[in-house]
């Protein structure tokens, strides 16, 4: 059981995902449920389930990068638990195939027709585990790689809404597509947020957005998709009446991400700061899209 709290710890840490997992699926069944014009927090238990869902729907990811990464990282990453072998890729496998029968289970539980929305999800993460069949001229090609795998975001979002939407018989409300776009700008923040690195940081064999565009390119790269999920979220909001507020936060966020930009251009000592901001701006983003409101309308009845 040890190797596992360590294999969490390394790869997938609970207690640095979790809050901003349980953000984004409370914030997404709380969306859907102000567009529908509900003025009462969504059922704890549509709630739960995608909570648990998100949760191993991003496990199921990490793990599937275990696996389509092993070559690069047994050669290039040798630190990392499965080619230090702590944990084997077959023991990943069953451990994928636990969480997808919780999954189905939990959506059996809540609303059969659940099930599709969750096999759509499922059929896109297996042919990003294939890398679509195109390994080689997808990771020619970094921009079409990161745009292909982003889409993923949308899609357990729209399984997270899907908990809201479903349950109360209703159809795909209007306007939420706002939201899944916003998902997948959102993931896109993260992912080169995380791959900004300092030029003492870098590490041989390790793609980084900041090695093959160099630093000033990722960064501007980063803060247009930053601006580019702002705009989608006020959008999104309008739909909700609460477009003012999110407006506002944002924009001053902006500028912090642009202080933030100017100061490592200036001094690059470290990348961590675009990664740590990446995670301040997706729960802030998605606090202020779903819970937040809801909770408003919820007092002011």
């Amino acid at each position: 059981m040890n190797k596992w709290w360590i294999y969490q710890r390394e790869r997938f840490p609970i207690l640095a995902h979790g809050p901003l997992i349980a953000a984004f699926s409370l914030s997404a069944v709380s969306f859907s449920a102000l567009l529908r014009g509900s003025i009462h927090f969504p059922d704890w238990r549509s709630c739960l389930v995608a909570f648990i869902t998100s949760l191993f729907f991003f496990l199921q990811l990490r793990i599937a990068d275990e696996f389509k990464d092993f070559e690069e990282d047994s050669l290039y990453r040798p630190y990392r638990p499965v080619p230090r072998g702590l944990i084997s890729l077959r023991e990943l496998g069953w451990l994928w195939a636990l969480t997808a029968a919780i999954q189905a289970g939990l959506a059996l539980w809540l609303k059969p027709a659940l099930i599709w929305v969750l096999a759509i999800a499922w059929a896109y993460l297996f042919l990003m585990t294939q890398e679509f069949f195109a390994r080689d001229w997808l990771k020619a090609r970094p921009v079409t790689y990161l745009w292909t795998h982003m889409l993923i975001m949308p899609l357990v979002d729209l399984y997270a809404t899907a908990c809201d939407w479903t349950v109360a018989g209703a159809s795909l409300p209007r306007g939420l597509i706002w939201f899944l776009i916003v998902s997948f700008f959102n993931g896109i923040v993260i992912e080169i947020g995380r791959k900004i690195r300092a030029p003492q940081d870098e590490e041989p064999g390790v793609p980084t957005y900041s090695a093959q565009w160099g630093a000033a390119t990722s960064i501007r790269a980063w803060l247009l998709i930053l601006v580019a999920t702002a705009a989608s979220a006020s959008i999104a909001a309008t739909h909700i009446s609460f477009a003012r507020p999110i407006l506002l936060l944002l924009t001053l966020l902006v500028g912090l991400a642009l202080i933030i930009s100017l100061s490592f251009l200036r001094s690059p000592k470290s990348g961590k700061r675009f990664e740590l901001f990446a995670g301040v701006w997706t729960l802030t983003m998605y606090l202020a899209l779903g819970a937040v409101p809801m909770l408003i309308r919820t007092l002011c009845q």
